[in-house]
C-alpha cells in the first residue's frame, strides 16, 4: 500500500499539447465580451485607416494644404513680379518649376493657385452643406404637400445644365472669385438636399424621434439633435465629392477665361496660358498645374469612396 502511494506521488502524467487550447479560446471570447465596444466614429476611422488608397489620398490632401500656404513662403521668387529677362526658363535649382512667358516663377504660382482652388472647393462645399441640409431636412421631416412642393423645385433645378448655368452667371456678373463661388452654389446644393431628404425619411420614424415629437420638441431641434447626427455619414461623403467638382469647375471656367483674372493665379488660368507653350517645348508650364489638378481630383475621389465604405453601418462589426 505504501509503495502504491509512493508511486502515485512520483507519477506525473503527460499533459497533451492541446489541453489548454479550449481554455485559451474561451479566455479570448471572454475578453472580447468585456472589451469596451467602439463608437460609430471610432469604428469608421479604424476601417478608413485600413483602406490604403483612401489614406494615401488623405495624406496627399494634407500635404497639398500645407504646401498651398508654405510654398509661396519658401520660394525665393515672387509669383506676380514680371521679369522678362527670365522668360520660359526650364526647371532648375534656381527656378524649381521653371518660369512662364512673363518670367514669373511657376512654383510660386502653382501654390498660389492651390490656395484659390482649395478656397473655392471648400467654400462651395460648405454653402452646399448649409443650404442642402436645411432644405432637404425640412422637406423630408415635414413630408406631404410640403415635401412634394419643395422637391418639385429641386427637380427643376436639377434638370438645368450645371456648367451652362455657371457659365451664364459668370458672363452676366463678370469673372471673379466670388462670382465663381456664387455660380457654383446656385444649383450645387440640389444633390445634397436630395441625399439628406432620403436619409431623413428613413430616420424620422425611429422611436427616439417619435418620442421627441411626443414631448413637443420643436421641428428645428429635432432635425438638429436627432436627425442630422444619424445622417452625417452620407453627408460627409457627399461633401468630399462636392469639393473636387467645385475645383474642376473653377479650373474649367478659368481655362475659358471666365474665372480667376490676373494677377491672381489659378490652375485653370495657368493651363490656359500654357497651351501655346506646348508647341514651343515649354512643357513645364502645363505639366505642373495639370498634374496637381489630376492628383487633387483623384485624392478627393478615393477619399470619398473610402469614407463611403467606412461610414456604411452595414459593414460595422
Amino acid at each position: 500500500m505504501e509503495l502504491h502511494k509512493r508511486d502515485n506521488r512520483n507519477i506525473s502524467p503527460e499533459i497533451p499539447d492541446d489541453w489548454f487550447a479550449p481554455k485559451n479560446k474561451n479566455q479570448e471570447q471572454a475578453e472580447a465580451v468585456v472589451r469596451p465596444s467602439l463608437s460609430y466614429w471610432q469604428d469608421a476611422w479604424n476601417r478608413l485607416v485600413k483602406n490604403k488608397l483612401a489614406m494615401t489620398g488623405l495624406i496627399f490632401l494634407i500635404l497639398l494644404t500645407i504646401m498651398a500656404f508654405l510654398g509661396p513662403a519658401i520660394s525665393p521668387h515672387s509669383g506676380s513680379q514680371q521679369q522678362l529677362a527670365n522668360q520660359n526658363l526650364a526647371p532648375s535649382s534656381d527656378y524649381w518649376f521653371g518660369t512662364d512667358e512673363l518670367g514669373r516663377d511657376v512654383f510660386t504660382r502653382v501654390w498660389q493657385g492651390a490656395q484659390v482652388s482649395l478656397f473655392v472647393g471648400l467654400a462651395a462645399a460648405l454653402i452646399d452643406f448649409a443650404i442642402g441640409v436645411a432644405y432637404g431636412g425640412i422637406a423630408g421631416y415635414k413630408g406631404g404637400k410640403t415635401d412634394n412642393f419643395m422637391m418639385r423645385i429641386v427637380e427643376i433645378l436639377y434638370g438645368l445644365p450645371y456648367l451652362l448655368v455657371v457659365i451664364l452667371i459668370s458672363v452676366v456678373m463678370g469673372p471673379g472669385l466670388f462670382t465663381i463661388i456664387f455660380a457654383l452654389t446656385i444649383t450645387g446644393w440640389v444633390g445634397m438636399a436630395r441625399i439628406v431628404r432620403g436619409q431623413v425619411l428613413q430616420v424620422k420614424n425611429y422611436e427616439f424621434v417619435m418620442a421627441s415629437k411626443t414631448f413637443g420638441t420643436k421641428t428645428g431641434r429635432i432635425i438638429r439633435k436627432n436627425l442630422l447626427p444619424n445622417t452625417m455619414g452620407p453627408i460627409i461623403v457627399q461633401m468630399t465629392l462636392t469639393v473636387p467638382s467645385a475645383i474642376f469647375a473653377e479650373a474649367f471656367l478659368s481655362f475659358l477665361g471666365l474665372g480667376i483674372q490676373p494677377p491672381l493665379a489659378s490652375w485653370g488660368s495657368m493651363a490656359n496660358d500654357a497651351l501655346s507653350a506646348i508647341l514651343t517645348g515649354h512643357w513645364w508650364r502645363l505639366f505642373f498645374p495639370a498634374l496637381l489638378i489630376s492628383l487633387t481630383m483623384f485624392s478627393f475621389n478615393v477619399l470619398g469612396d473610402g469614407l463611403q465604405d467606412a461610414l456604411d453601418p452595414k459593414l460595422r462589426r
